[in-house]
């Protein structure tokens, strides 16, 4: 019985290595088609692609899930399972109705809060303490099927989306080799994920990296966490864009400045006003240049409480 599996970035690679390294039957691996990347714009396979080779499975990289040869393909394979790791696409009912076990996905909350393309994001954006990875069985709508497995996994106040998505993906394999075996065994029931309030966590843009010093320095430092490594929390100083990477929140009585103006500037760290507290910047990337400690920055570029961050 056969396994077809569907994902495309890093995060899905951990899930793809767990099947193999179990010895289940990988019969293909459906990916996004090649992209350019870098600055030479050279194409580039997807991570998952490039586990697939290296582990001598048949990638499969349709321009359209309705391509007639490529369902063709998926039907003479006859899987037990459709796995199903951030592929990037939506599946439709013909392809989910293909495997006898049914369609599994691996999803980066605990189910059903954060339904959607950025789960992590919007974890860190919103200053959760733990969140996890969830295994459901897949239905056309938006991650809105039946759980099977949970697995949480505790918010460090280091991480970033980076460092999270690592730890979330590796905890994925083994959930999700649990999964499996539990559906074969009949000993995981699916339970219906019932509604939440919290809200869809939609895929973000660049512009909404901007920051808005009139939020409290918490939810500033929450936001630098949740946008790294993309699409990155910036500001403007003196008409340039900086993007803040670390950073650290500090209680203050009351602000001597007001909010967006630097309130302290260290050896180490400056600081700027916000709507509560004062954001310490530690870490930053000037425009066209490398990230940074803020005291080398601070050795080329003397700031002045007062000066206005836009």
């Amino acid at each position: 019985m056969s396994i077809v599996f569907f994902g495309s970035p890093d995060f899905a690679v951990p899930s793809l290595k767990a099947l193999i390294e179990a010895k289940e039957l990988v019969a293909a691996v459906v990916t996004q088609p090649d992209k350019t990347r870098g600055r030479g714009r050279r194409l580039m396979p997807s991570p998952v692609k490039q586990c697939a080779i290296e582990s001598g499975i048949r990638p499969l990289t349709p321009l359209s899930m309705n391509d007639k040869s490529f369902l063709s393909d998926l039907r003479a394979l006859k899987p037990e399972f459709l796995v199903v790791v951030a592929f990037g696409r939506i599946l439709s009912k013909p392809i989910l109705e293909l495997p006898s076990k049914g369609p599994i996905n691996v999803h980066a909350s605990l189910l059903p809060k954060y339904r959607g393309a950025s789960p992590i994001t919007w974890a860190l954006l919103n200053g959760e303490k733990e969140t996890g990875v969830t295994t459901m069985l897949m239905d056309e709508g938006l991650d809105t099927g039946d759980i099977l497995l949970q697995e949480i996994v505790p918010v460090e106040d280091s991480d970033t989306s980076g460092s999270l998505s690592i730890r979330l993906a590796e905890a994925g394999g083994p959930l999700l080799l649990r999964t499996l075996h539990g559906i074969r065994q009949a000993t995981v029931t699916p339970r219906p994920q019932g509604e939440t309030t919290t809200e869809y966590a939609r895929l973000l843009s660049k512009e909404d990296g901007h920051i808005d010093w009139s939020k409290d320095a918490v939810e500033i430092h929450n936001m630098v966490r949740a946008l790294s490594p993309w699409p990155s929390a910036y500001c403007f100083l003196d008409g340039k864009r900086i993007k803040l990477t670390r950073t650290e929140p500090v209680e203050t009585d009351g602000a001597k400045q007001g909010q967006g103006m630097i309130a302290e500037a260290g050896s180490d760290y400056f600081g700027v006003a916000t709507a509560s507290g004062t954001l310490r910047v530690l870490e930053l990337q000037p425009e066209g240049r490398k990230a940074m400690a803020a005291r080398d920055f601070l050795q080329g570029h003397k700031l002045n409480e007062g000066e206005q961050l836009n």
